[in-house]
């Protein structure tokens, strides 16, 4: 054959091998997550006519502003190297500490204070209470050495325990009115307060972790804490600072449930640890730490949000969702190790 006639057929690429290079090169970039959210969409939109409908969507973020919250913090526990399973526990603290200091400072309306100061007072001190469960955290994983997994794991049956003790498991009743119309239910341009507030700690994380020192020393403490000493970090201070800072943003999401449910309650965060995880590792942020963009982790909070609400929509049981959202993390933490393992040529 000569060099003017056309190649024969086996010297042809195969007509599936463009796409599956395409796909390919997504995977790299995005992970699994826009994948499962479009197979999340078209199944729930089939499912239920009223999924992609403007109020259930409203509803859909609402419900997620929480997890955003959450998802924050425990971002920053795995980017460290480590996790946080007592996110659920300081939703409690501060849900607790926060709507008794309240109640006693507003008294129906006739107490010490007026109401914006029984407001504050109460915000206060759930933030206090909570940042004293991420300060042993933090000592406890920095300076003393313990894993964080038994670390978190203490002080989430220890601040339960407390969380019980301080209300008997009764909610705390009596708050302010005006704390549950704005900070629960209140919407300014067309949005929740919530999300407004949940927009704002996004645009604080941001610049927390990409444009500032602590960032990038949380990032290189994560990768290889002894590279990181070596190279004069402090690696005791970002840990240190790591699990404060997750208890605060966790804190801020205790109190816009407590003001969202209108009373104080321990039991706000049974399932929140696993979801925040959930929510990470689908979004990309890597077990081994090191690893994980900020955006990347919104979708993986909205994607979870989208299949519980999907799951009500579908009338599936609360008992089904859990199973199905522990199948969700076994996927990612699946796709995480081959992703890591295909790109990176890390395990």
């Amino acid at each position: 054959m000569n060099s003017t006639e056309s190649p024969s057929t086996q010297d042809r690429p195969a007509p599936w091998r463009a796409p599956l290079a395409l796909l390919d090169r997504l995977f790299e970039r995005l992970g699994v997550l826009p994948f499962l959210m479009v197979a999340a969409l078209v199944i729930f939109s089939n499912l239920s006519e009223h999924f992609l409908s403007e109020q259930n969507l409203m509803n859909l973020l609402r419900q997620s502003v929480f997890l955003v919250l959450v998802s924050l913090g425990q971002m920053l526990a795995l980017v460290s190297g480590g996790f946080d399973l007592s996110v659920g526990t300081g939703l409690a603290i501060t849900s607790v500490v926060g709507a008794q200091v309240m109640s006693q400072l507003f008294a129906g309306g006739d107490g010490v204070v007026g109401v914006s100061m029984a407001i504050l007072g109460g915000c206060g001190a759930g933030l206090a209470a909570v940042a004293v469960l991420g300060c042993v955290n933090g000592i406890g994983v920095a300076w003393l050495g313990v894993s964080p997994f038994i670390m978190t794991l203490a002080t989430q049956s220890i601040g339960f325990g407390v969380a019980l003790y301080l209300t008997g498991g009764v909610p705390v009743s009596g708050l302010p009115g005006s704390f549950s119309n704005l900070f629960g239910f209140g919407q300014w341009l067309g949005l929740p307060i919530p999300v407004w507030i949940t927009a704002a700690m996004l645009v604080v994380f941001y610049v927390l972790l990409n444009r500032t020192r602590f960032g990038q020393n949380l990032y290189a403490v994560g990768g290889n804490a002894r590279a990181a000493a070596l190279s004069g970090i402090d690696t005791r201070r970002v840990l240190f600072l790591t699990y404060l800072a997750c208890a605060l943003v966790v804190g801020v999401a205790g109190l816009l449930l407590t003001a969202r449910l209108e009373s104080g309650e321990t039991n706000i965060g049974g399932t929140m640890a696993l979801e925040s995880i959930a929510a990470c590792v689908i979004g990309g942020v890597s077990l081994r730490g090191g690893m994980g963009r900020l955006p990347n982790v919104l979708f993986g909070c909205l994607f979870i949000g989208l299949v519980q609400n999907g799951l009500n929509l579908a009338q599936v049981g609360s008992y089904l969702q859990m199973i199905v959202l522990g199948a969700l993390l076994i996927v990612a933490v699946v796709s995480d190790q081959f992703w890591l393992r295909r790109y990176y040529r890390i395990g």
